[in-house]
């Protein structure tokens, strides 16, 4: 398993909101078969919007592809990138707050530190 460190930097790096992660797993759950935009606004109950700019964002990262008929599948571009993922979900399914700290302070750095300052019995 990737060091906690590389883990985190991946996720931190991969997702820029919760919502791609759960598409992305559920893409990886579904295998070959893939889903329509219209299915993965209804199957993950999210807006159109979301689901869209999701699937732009991982097709981008090389974790999806769309096909012709816009069918989103999950296409790890490498086999690391397939490990890293697996490993991502991995944690997710046993630690998911722990992912979604992740994500948030990664897509939201002055809200973290802003955050961390009053945090009781943080070390200077």
């Amino acid at each position: 398993m990737a060091a906690d460190t590389d883990l985190a930097t991946f996720i931190g790096v991969t997702f820029r909101s919760v919502w791609a992660l759960e598409l992305l797993c559920h893409l990886r759950g579904k295998g070959a078969d893939g889903s329509s935009a219209e299915a993965l606004v209804s199957g993950l109950r999210a807006s159109d919007l979301i689901v869209r700019r999701s699937l732009d964002e991982l097709v981008a990262a090389g974790l999806v592809s769309l096909d012709k008929q816009g069918r989103a599948t999950y296409a790890p571009a490498t086999a690391e990138l397939d490990r890293l993922v697996g490993q991502v979900d991995e944690r997710y399914s046993h630690s998911p707050d722990a992912v979604r700290r992740v994500i948030v302070r990664a897509s939201n750095p002055g809200a973290s530190a802003f955050a961390d300052a009053f945090r009781l019995g943080k070390k200077p």
